[in-house]
This record gives structure tokens, sequence and C-alpha cells, in this order.
């Protein structure tokens, strides 16, 4: 995607009035980076007996711990999306990009049937998705497209 999106740094927002963030999505990831790091750093108690048949030592404990700690992260990463708007136009964040698109350039905001995400349909066929605003969101999601649109129809037309 080329022609709209911006750097993150070159559009000004203005004043945020709107911020989502999933909910679900962020249970689930904070659930899953205990489990992987309560289960490796239990691994890495475990691996320590004697005449086992196989010979760990220290270094392959820590290394579990590592391991486990690195996996929560990673799992941590889908705690991160999040949608940003203002005057200025929106601000989508995903589980690592950071894209920005003034008012002018956004044609709609959807949600099409079937979709996991809603996004901001953009000149040339092209969109963005906006995976703040997920379907297993439910309520959430749906209040935040209708403030999204409350936004886009008010700004839109005046940039």
């Amino acid at each position: 995607m080329t022609g709209p999106v911006v750097p993150p740094e070159a559009l000004d927002l203005g004043e945020v009035e709107l911020e989502v963030r999933p909910v679900r999505i962020r249970w689930v990831a904070w659930i899953l980076a205990v489990f992987l790091f309560a289960f490796f750093g239990f691994g890495a108690l475990l691996v320590f007996v004697e005449g086992s048949g196989f010979n760990f030592r220290p270094a392959d404990q820590i290394a579990m711990v590592v391991l486990g700690t690195i996996l929560a992260g990673c799992a941590l990463l889908f705690t991160r999306p999040r949608l940003r708007a203002g005057s200025g136009g929106v601000e989508v964040r995903a589980t690592i990009l950071i894209r920005r698109v003034p008012w002018s350039e956004v044609l709609a905001v959807s949600f099409p049937d079937g979709a996991q995400f809603a996004r901001l349909e953009l000149p040339d066929d092209e969109y963005l998705t906006i995976s703040a605003l997920q379907a297993v969101d439910r309520g959430h999601a749906a209040r935040g497209v209708s403030a999204l649109r409350r936004l886009h129809a008010q700004y839109h037309h005046a940039s």
C-alpha cells in the first residue's frame, strides 16, 4: 500500500477523539503469555532430574526460561492493536506496524459480512485493516465502528 498511507510521524491527528483497543484477544494473549512462561519455567525445574537418561545442565534450564519468556513476549504482541482518530485522520496500529491516514483519503469505514476485522476503504480499491475492531468483540466492535463512522462523516468533507 503506497498511496494514501503516510508515515506515523508525518500526519498530525489533532486531539484524539476516539481510541479503541480489542477486548477478547487481549485477554487470550495475556492468558497464553502467562501459560507459556509458566510451562517453560516449570519445565526448566523438571528437567533437573538426575538419572532420567538425559544430561541437562543449568544452561539448559536457563535456555528454557529464556525461550518461555520470548514466546510469552510474542504472544503479548497481540495486545498491541489500537485505533486512534482525531480531526486530522486515523491511526491504525497492528501488532507491529503503525499507519496513519488523513480523512481526505478515507472513502468509507466498513465491516463486511463475514470479515474478522473492520477496515478503512481507500482510493484505488485499497483498504486498511483495523485489527482493533474485531468481529469476536461484537458490541464493542460495533460501537467502535459507529463512532469511527461519525468522525468520518464529520471530518471527511471538512478536510
